[in-house]
């Protein structure tokens, strides 16, 4: 249970004159502290001082870590926490109640949007009480309602409390041991029917004495007792857990056409076959299922370009993108996926990346950074935060099963393979015109029912919504951003030559350049058509032509995706441990210990007895050791016991890290040596919240201790 210090709020007063560690003894220097670090924007942990001479109290919890500790040390219990009632027990409140908790939960999910798209906690909860009509406080009060709750599970826990007493447990007439022994066994990876781990427990209690519930019982603290999500945790693992989490709602209404766009590779399930590039070997080209990249209005659903490719690859990124560009214009925010063909220098260069390149001073300036587009990554392995995968679901099923590629239709899965599977391979040409009539049509398809269309085409709403938007126009000089490729050259130090894929570059004014590092925008489909040549801040310099063609006509790349985590598993995972006290060794011992004589199967007696005419030779007993060697044994052991005892707890709490990370700075200002590991730690401790909070604190304790 969760514990409190003795006294919750304290007056600044009261703070100096406790003389806890790491805090001022004075109560200029409490107020000081306070005013710097805005001790007053949380109500929760600020209030008003009721009484006589009025002024502020401040929770504990707005202490240092070393504080809180010494206050801690005199803690006591807390008060029983507030019952959150289960899905089963909202389901079976009023509809009043119900909607009731659904205006709260309403409210929550606006301020939560508010904050993730960037403004504090503070105003969004001022802003949704002036909206919704209620008073900041009653929306603080239901934030601390889903304190600690699962975001699956904030809507029961928002429901307003029942009349009466909760009919709780009756208290049990069975051993714990019994119950904890069922959940062990229960909450395994593909552990058994609860019925089955209830009779597992039936076998053991017969050898422990332990007094047994029937299964009914069992059931029905099961479902009280025990989590959905900490059993689905346990039985099926993080991607059955994943699934629980809920996805983001996102309002296209505040949007308009081409102010925010989409992109994202799809393999279709068609088997085509690729003309042969010049040179190769083989005059019939290869069979592949074609890869196809398309940009998708977000606001209205359309499809606004597209390219298809044997592989993902950045140049068709491009391509499509330039495109986009060139026929609508240019959108205010793309969302992309975290696969190289689109996390690459070439298109987002100097964009801060979660997952990609870091960002330097004479990083290449991308296509969309250089066109002022926002660029954002959708999480990896997750459909829901990509849009455009619901259109793709829907080309899966029209376009990769029409009529004409029978025959070339490889199913979608490999245990769904149609019976004439790979008898054809569909031309490339014939795939495209395909393509291209499936595209029109499923933008030009009426009665869609999403937010924006009420029953138009995304074609309309998409001509209806540009008409009226404002839109972004490349110019002539932009062009050259999105038709060429961007790689960070140096021009040869006597003659401003550049030297690229294999191809040399030059023309006169290039002299004037020689030695500098410069920025190379090309064709990615003709590198004989030369190169526009820019500064490395983006100022365009000049064209260079090809004087020596030697290498290759394009460039392709294929990529991979990356994958995240979520921080709410850890905590489910924490929760699952404490639900399993057994592990599955433990009960499998307790298993082998109950095995009564009425489970062992009765010896049949024998009536034909095959005879033996000859047996193996027994094993030589081995000779016993001499008191050497048995010296020796019990040293080596004594050794490893030793050194094992020694070994040091590597367990550090947030105080420690800091002074840690003090030591190593003082080090290194001396001009001390630091091992690399050292500095490569301290430098990304140095950018954790936890390090900033540390550093506040210490430099203003030193501050008022000085003064």
């Amino acid at each position: 249970m969760d514990h409190l210090p003795q006294k919750v709020w304290w007056t600044p007063q009261e703070i100096a004159e406790a003389n806890l560690p790491e805090m001022p003894n004075t109560k200029r220097g409490v107020q000081k502290i306070a005013e710097r670090f805005d001790w007053r924007s949380d109500p929760d942990l600020a209030r008003r001082r009721a009484g006589r001479g009025g002024g502020w109290e401040y929770s504990w919890r707005l202490f240092p870590a070393l504080a809180q500790r010494a206050l801690l040390a005199t803690a006591e219990a807390a008060p029983k926490e507030r019952h959150v009632l289960t899905w089963e027990e909202f389901e079976r409140t009023s509809g009043k109640a119900q909607d009731e908790a659904r205006r709260r939960h309403g409210c929550l999910t606006t301020v939560e949007g508010l904050v993730a798209a960037g403004m504090v906690k503070r105003l969004a909860v001022i802003s949704v009480a002036e909206d919704k009509a209620v008073s900041e406080k009653t929306i603080w009060n239901w934030f601390r309602l889903v304190e600690g709750v699962a975001p699956e599970n904030w809507l029961p826990a928002l429901a307003p409390k029942p009349r009466g007493s909760r009919a709780g447990l009756a208290t049990p007439d069975y051993d714990e041991e019994f119950w904890e022994f069922i959940k062990s066994d229960y909450l395994r990876p593909r552990g058994p029917k609860l019925a089955v781990a209830h009779r597992h427990a039936m076998r053991a209690a017969r050898e422990k004495g332990w007094k047994t519930a029937s299964y009914e019982v069992v059931l029905r603290r099961k479902k009280q007792e025990i989590p959905r999500q900490t059993e689905i945790l346990a039985r099926e693992g993080l991607d059955g857990l994943k699934k629980l989490y809920p996805t983001q709602t996102r309002d296209r209404l505040s949007l308009h056409a081409l102010e925010a766009v989409n992109a994202d590779y799809h393999r279709f399930d068609v088997f085509v076959r690729w003309p042969a590039e010049p040179g190769s070997n083989s005059d019939e080209g290869d069979i592949v299922r074609p890869q196809l990249v398309a940009f998708r209005d977000v606001y209205s659903g359309r499809v606004l370009s597209w390219r298809v490719d044997k592989t993902p690859n950045k140049v068709g990124v491009s391509l499509a993108l330039g495109d986009l560009i060139e026929r609508f214009g240019i959108p205010y925010h793309v969302t992309l996926d975290n696969g190289r063909e689109f996390a690459n220098k070439f298109l987002t260069g100097g964009t801060k990346t979660r997952f990609r390149f870091k960002v330097k001073d004479d990083d290449i300036p991308g296509i969309l950074t250089s066109l002022g587009v926002q660029v954002h990554w959708a999480t990896p392995y997750s459909g829901q935060s990509k849009p455009i995968e619901r259109m793709f679901r829907d080309f899966a099923e029209d376009i990769s099963k029409d009529p004409r590629f029978a025959g070339a239709y490889t199913g979608h899965r490999t245990d769904a393979k149609p019976e004439d599977y790979g008898s054809r391979a569909i031309p490339l040409e014939t795939f495209i015109t395909v393509l291209e009539e499936g595209i029109a049509e499923h933008n030009a398809r009426t009665g869609r029912r999403g937010q924006t269309a009420q029953g138009r085409s995304f074609l309309e709403v998409f001509e209806q919504s540009y008409a009226e938007a404002p839109i972004r126009k490349a110019t002539e000089e932009q062009r050259r951003l999105w038709l060429m490729g961007a790689e960070g050259v140096r021009a040869d130090r006597k003659t401003g030559l550049i030297r690229f894929m294999g191809n040399e570059y030059y023309s006169e004014w290039m002299i004037d350049i020689a030695g500098q590092k410069t920025v190379a925008r090309f064709d990615p489909s003709d590198l004989r058509a030369g190169l526009h040549v820019y500064s490395l801040d983006n100022r365009y310099l000049g064209h260079a032509e090809c004087r020596v063609a030697a290498g290759f006509y394009d460039i392709e790349e294929a990529r991979t995706l990356a994958a995240a985590r979520r921080k709410w598993v850890k905590a489910e995972k924490a929760a699952l441990d404490a639900h399993r006290r057994f592990t599955a060794r433990e009960l499998g011992a307790m298993m082998d210990e109950a095995r009564p004589g009425t489970l062992k199967p009765s010896a049949p007696e024998a009536k034909v007895v095959r005879p033996t005419f000859a047996r193996k030779p027994q094993s030589v007993p081995q000779p016993a050791p001499s008191p050497e060697q048995e010296a020796q044994h019990a040293a080596l052991v004594a050794s490893f016991d030793q050194k094992r005892s020694q070994k040091p707890d590597v367990t550090e709490d947030a105080r420690t890290r800091f002074l840690r990370a003090l030591e190593l700075e003082a080090r290194i200002a001396a001009g001390e040596p630091v091992h690399r590991d050292q500095e490569r730690w301290l430098s990304g401790y140095q950018q954790e919240p936890e390090y900033l909070a540390e550093k506040m604190i210490h430099d203003a304790f030193n501050k008022d201790a000085s003064g």
